[in-house]
C-alpha cells in the first residue's frame, strides 16, 4: 500500500490511494484532477524522506466537491464591562479524492 505525506493550506495530510479528504479551499471545478507538488513523504516497498521535498514526487487527486462547514459561533466576552460579541463562521473546503501517488 502506498502512503505519502502531502502539504497543502499549510497543513500537511497523510493520504493513501483511494482516500476521500477535506481540504482548504483549492480553486477548482468539481471533477477536475489536480496535482500535489508538495511531496514530503513517500512509502511503498522503501521509504523516501523528503529534505524537505522527495523529487519528482507527485500525488494526484479529483476534485468531489466544493463546500462549507457547519457553522461555529464565535463568542468575545469581558466581564465587568458590558463587552460582548457574537459572530459566526463558515469555513471554505474542497473534498477530493486521492487517485494516485507517483
Amino acid at each position: 500500500m502506498k502512503l505519502a505525506v502531502i502539504k497543502t493550506g499549510g497543513k500537511q495530510h497523510l493520504v493513501k490511494e483511494g482516500d476521500k479528504l477535506k481540504l482548504s479551499k483549492i480553486i477548482a471545478n468539481e471533477g477536475d484532477s489536480i496535482e500535489f507538488d508538495e511531496v514530503l513523504l513517500v512509502s511503498d516497498k522503501e521509504t523516501k524522506i523528503g529534505a524537505p521535498l522527495v523529487e519528482g514526487a507527485k500525488v494526484l487527486a479529483v476534485v468531489l466537491k466544493q463546500g462549507r462547514t457547519k457553522k461555529i459561533i464565535v463568542f468575545h466576552y469581558h466581564s465587568k464591562t458590558r463587552y460582548r460579541k457574537k459572530a459566526g463562521h463558515r469555513q471554505h473546503f474542497t473534498e477530493v479524492e486521492i487517485s494516485k501517488i507517483i
